[in-house]
């Protein structure tokens, strides 16, 4: 499975963005819409973006694996995010200045308190031995999932530490159009970000299991490769969006060579999401646990699940169900 790079910051636009007066159709009580102009980023053209690898970007939530306590582990996304003091301080500066340039941040006061274990993100910046908000005024890092926090629960239902896995889901290995739900072990995950999809999380817009039965899985960033990607270019994109079967998904990252990733989001260029069936959901799915399927059989969370259907084979991913 290639590696590629991580998402441990917001993946810019590959055009330059503008903000219209408008209820945003992507998040509820936001009153302004983040749209792409016809402008190519001087940041995708400087990273040479039209030799980039294209990768499909996934709707879920964002995960990392790393050593917590000498043993690997499932973090999940938690920003450091403003208190409510600071936040309209931040505000105000924006609607005068039109800007969050300049503002100022008390990094030790204005923001609300995380967990002991959290990290921030790499490449946050530091100031004094303290992170440093981004421009949207947060500060991006991480909480391990642990089992007893249930809050993050369906974070949990995908990796069992005992046994030193996570549920996966990945290309088959033979197939360009199969999609392999197995399991994979923490450690060579290690460093690697990937998106937690499924029924509890952002509106499951895959259609994987239901509310009876839930089921989760983590997808490796950048691991399903976008067949075909159209230039970068806005109406050719618009329009396979719109139009091309491969198109059928939340939007494109590309990873490229210098490392730089940039994307595109359909609410980008106007368009819904999701918008009938997905591209994700509509590929044939296997089961493959190997030979360790017996061992899942008593896991906590989803592996036990799967076990039974170790090797069976379903025509569409959002038709496995146990």
């Amino acid at each position: 499975m290639r590696r590629l790079g991580s998402v441990q910051q917001k993946i810019p636009c590959v055009f330059l963005t503008d903000v219209k007066e408008e209820a945003s159709r992507k998040r509820e009580h936001q009153q302004f819409q983040v749209v792409a102009t016809e402008t190519v980023n001087p940041v995708a053209l400087e990273a040479n973006v039209d030799c980039a690898f294209a990768t499909e970007k996934l709707d879920g939530t964002c995960c990392y694996v790393a050593l917590y306590q000498g043993q690997p582990y499932l973090w999940a996304r938690l920003d450091r995010k403003p208190n409510k003091q600071a936040e309209k301080r931040f505000k105000r500066h924006q609607h005068t200045h039109k800007s969050c340039k300049d503002f100022s941040w008390n990094v030790e006061e204005d923001f609300k308190t995380v967990p002991e274990s959290w990290i921030p993100a790499h490449r946050v910046k530091h100031s004094n031995g303290h992170p440093i908000p981004d421009e949207h005024g947060h500060i991006p890092g991480w909480v391990p999932v642990q089992k007893s926090n249930k809050q993050y629960c369906w974070h949990s239902s995908v990796v069992d530490y005992e046994l030193g896995v996570a549920l996966v889901l990945k290309p088959g290995c033979n197939d360009d159009d199969l999609l392999e739900i197995t399991a994979l072990p923490l450690a060579d995950l290690q460093d690697q970000t990937l998106e937690l999809i499924g029924t509890n999380v952002n509106g499951n817009a895959y259609g994987l299991g239901s509310k009876k039965q839930p089921i989760h899985c983590l997808v490796p960033h950048g691991s399903i490769p976008v067949r075909n990607p159209p230039p970068v270019n806005f109406q050719l994109l618009r329009s396979w969006f719109q139009e091309n079967c491969e198109g059928r998904v939340e939007g494109i990252v590309w990873h490229c060579n210098d490392g730089t990733l940039i994307k595109i989001h359909r609410h980008h260029l106007g368009l819904r999401w999701p918008d009938g069936e997905t591209r994700l959901a509509s590929r044939p799915a296997v089961v493959r646990l190997g030979g360790a399927s017996v061992a899942y059989s008593s896991s906590e969370g989803l592996l036990s699940w799967f076990s039974p259907l170790n090797g069976q084979r379903f025509s569409r991913l959002q038709d496995v169900k146990f």
